[in-house]
C-alpha cells in the first residue's frame, strides 16, 4: 500500500529529528524563553567519541533535560499558547505522546482558531491511536481546515483519514489541493504524487488529463527536448546523481507543473513533459501560458535544490514547444 502523505505512525525518533528539535527548541529561546544553566547542545568529547547509538542518547538526555525546564517554566506561565504548543511538539519528536496530548490541549485551550495548533494536536491523536484517524483527530482537522482550508498539514491529515476510511475521491480532493499549495521543489511531492496515483487506482478516478483533439490544442499539453552537461561540469558529476527535470510556470506560483526523475549516467537525455504527470488539475502544463523548463543534479537526491547542485534552464516557451535544449551549466548557489 503506498504510504499516505504525511506518515502519522509513530517511530523512534532518530538523531536527525532530535537535532531538528534542538534548533526547534533553541527558537523558542530566542522567542523571550531563557535557558539558564541548560545543557549545550554540542555533544561531549566522550560522545563525540561514542558509537552513533550513545551519541544519539547523549543528545535526547541533553534535550530532554530542555523540554523538562520549558514544561516547568509553563506552570508559572499557563497562558502562553506558543509555549503550550511548542511543549507538545517537542513531547511528540521525542515518542513521549502522552505527556504531548495534554500540552496540545492547553494550547487549543488558548487559541482554538489556529490551524497549525489543530492539525498538530490531531496528528498526535493520531500518533496515539498506532497511526490510525480517530473521531476526535478528525474533527481537529475539520476545526483547522474551516479556519484555514489551505493549510498543507491539515489538509494531508484529511486525505490521509479518507483514505483509511475508503473515500477515495475525498481523499484525491483534499491531496490535490495540498499538492497546490507545495512549494517549489517539495520533498514531499513525489510522495504526494504517489498517493494521489494509489487514491485514484483504488477509487477508479481518472487521472487529471486533457483530452487530445485536432489541431494545435492537442500539442499544448507538453513540453519535449533535450538535457546535456556542460563538458567543464563533467567531472563534478557521479554517474548515479540524480537529475530532476521539471517544468513550472513562468508567471505565478512556482510549484513544479510535471517532474521528470533521470541520473547521470543517462545523459545526455530525451525528455517529455507533459499534463499525464501533473499533481492537480489546475497545476498542467496546458494551463500555464509560458513555461520554463529547468534540470538540476542533485548528489543527495533530495527535491529541493542545495549549494553545490547543478543546475540549468531554458528561457520561457509556450506549452507545446519541442526541441526545448537545457544545458546544465552552473552550480547552485548558498
Amino acid at each position: 500500500m503506498t504510504e499516505p502523505v504525511p506518515e502519522i505512525a509513530a517511530a523512534r525518533p532518530s538523531a536527525r529529528l532530535l537535532i531538528g528539535l534542538s534548533v526547534s527548541v533553541l527558537a523558542v529561546a530566542l522567542a523571550g524563553y531563557t535557558w539558564k544553566g541548560s545543557p549545550g547542545l554540542k555533544p561531549t568529547p566522550a560522545a563525540a567519541a561514542a558509537a552513533p547509538d550513545a551519541e544519539e542518547q547523549a543528545m535526547r538526555l541533553q534535550i530532554e533535560a530542555m523540554v523538562d525546564k520549558l514544561a516547568q517554566r509553563l506552570k508559572d506561565k499557563p497562558d502562553d499558547a506558543v509555549g503550550w504548543l511548542m511543549l507538545g511538539r517537542s513531547y511528540t519528536v521525542l515518542g513521549r505522546v502522552d505527556d504531548a496530548l495534554p500540552a496540545y490541549q492547553k494550547a487549543v485551550a488558548l487559541r482554538g482558531n489556529d490551524a497549525t495548533t489543530l492539525a498538530d494536536y490531531a496528528d498526535a491523536l493520531a500518533t496515539k491511536n498506532g497511526g490510525q484517524p480517530t473521531p476526535e483527530s478528525d474533527a481537529m482537522v475539520a476545526r483547522a481546515l474551516a479556519a484555514q482550508p489551505t493549510h498543507l498539514k491539515a489538509l494531508a491529515l484529511a486525505g490521509t483519514s479518507a483514505f483509511e476510511h475508503a473515500d477515495y475521491a475525498t481523499a484525491v480532493r483534499h491531496w490535490e489541493k495540498m499538492a497546490q499549495g507545495l512549494p517549489p521543489d517539495s520533498p514531499d511531492a513525489p510522495r504526494l504524487q504517489a498517493s494521489l496515483l494509489e487514491a485514484r487506482k483504488r477509487g477508479g478516478i481518472a487521472a487529471p488529463t486533457t483530452l487530445a483533439v485536432a489541431g494545435s490544442a492537442a500539442s499544448n499539453t507538453s513540453v519535449s527536448g533535450t538535457v546535456t552537461l556542460a563538458p567543464a561540469l563533467v567531472g563534478k558529476a557521479s554517474p548515479t546523481d540524480t537529475v530532476f527535470i521539471f517544468a513550472r510556470a513562468a508567471q505565478g506560483p512556482r510549484m513544479p507543473l510535471a517532474v521528470l526523475r533521470k541520473q547521470v549516467k543517462d545523459l545526455p537525455i530525451s525528455y517529455k513533459l507533459d499534463d499525464s504527470m501533473a499533481m492537480a488539475p489546475s497545476a498542467k502544463i496546458s494551463g500555464a501560458a509560458q513555461v520554463i523548463i529547468g534540470a538540476r543534479i542533485s548528489k543527495s537526491g533530495n527535491a529541493i535544490p542545495q549549494p553545490g547542485d547543478l543546475a540549468g534552464e531554458s528561457t520561457p516557451v509556450a506549452p507545446g514547444a519541442s526541441g526545448v535544449a537545457i544545458t546544465i551549466s552552473g552550480a547552485v548557489g548558498p
